[in-house]
């Protein structure tokens, strides 16, 4: 049996997932590691990875090497998407990961993190047209889907945690804060020439912010897993109401709705805000959350390769 694994160097998190290979070239996932690294805490307008985050950085991605060891023939792939992708200590950061785990980590364009958000999303979902939305720490991306094929896609350089940063009080937001985020954002948006082709369609949202909207609802609604959201539907009205609770609490209260992880609590305004803006641009009356995003993607894009060349 062979392996195949992806690590995802995030600007909030790091994640490795790992699937076994079998004889009629199925995926079965082996592990699954998730790490709070925060890697763009502090980056500041000088675009600087901090020694802090990158510390934080480092322990997580040697114990992803470590664990990764367990596994025979392995290939194994890893990412770096926004906050990498700006550093300007960039070549530095890469040497010592390195040189300090072993790792080797590919810095990808957010183009190309848009088409993995793609095939991990068309390949588990059963989407049509849909405007697929993920909203990372240091980067959004948009693609456009028609007849499940991707049309137009773009990566923005804002996320949950630099827009937190640069817009707003960890603890109390001020409506004047919120009014200057969400222009920001807005203005992003109007120079996006083909976003009105999604008028009116489902936004299929990725992301841990997105995602927390799904896990607050499905606490509401008293359902078993409520982390299992894979293929879930929220009308946009529920997403309105949640976001609008959220706003209503300080840092102290926002920790404790059922949901909501204590780690994110701080840029959760932060990370919500595009995705809560892009519905009222949108006109859009429904969300569908995706658990798979980039690494199922890069899966999806490897077992496609594999295939032609069994075929050649």
């Amino acid at each position: 049996m062979t392996h195949f694994g992806v690590i995802d160097l995030g600007s909030n998190s790091a994640r490795l997932s790992i699937w076994q290979i079998d004889g009629n070239h199925q995926p079965h996932e082996v592990l699954k590691l998730k790490e709070m690294v925060r890697l763009s805490e502090d980056m500041g307008p000088e675009q600087t990875l901090k020694p802090a985050a990158i510390a934080r950085t480092l322990a997580a991605l040697q114990r992803f090497s470590a664990a990764a060891k367990a596994f025979p023939e392995l290939t194994l792939e890893a990412y770096a998407t926004a906050a990498v992708r700006q550093a300007g200590n960039q070549k530095a950061f890469l040497r010592q990961v390195k040189a300090e785990t072993g790792l080797t980590i590919t810095v990808i364009p957010g183009t190309r993190e848009a088409e993995l958000d793609y095939l991990g999303v068309v390949n588990t979902l059963p989407i049509q047209n849909a405007l697929i939305m993920d909203t990372g720490g240091a980067s959004t991306e948009l693609i456009l889907v028609q007849n499940r094929k991707l049309i137009h896609r773009v990566s923005l350089p804002v996320g949950s945690v630099n827009l937190s940063e640069r817009f707003l009080d960890a603890d109390v937001v001020r409506p004047a804060q919120l009014f200057n985020l969400i222009t920001e954002f807005s203005s992003m948006l109007n120079g996006i020439w083909w976003l009105r082709k999604a008028l009116n369609l489902p936004i299929v949202a990725l992301g841990g912010s997105n995602r927390t909207l799904a896990k607050i609802q499905r606490r509401r609604e008293q359902r078993g897993s409520y982390e299992d959201i894979h293929g879930y539907r929220m009308a946009t009205t529920a997403a309105n109401k949640i976001y609008a609770d959220i706003l209503d609490k300080d840092l102290v209260a926002r920790k404790e709705v059922p949901g909501l992880s204590k780690f994110r609590a701080d840029i959760i305004v932060g990370g919500l805000t595009p995705v809560i803006t892009m519905i009222r641009y949108l006109d859009s009356d429904r969300l569908l959350f995706s658990q798979y995003g980039l690494r199922e993607g890069a899966l999806y894009s490897y077992l496609n390769a594999n295939e032609l060349g069994q075929e050649a």
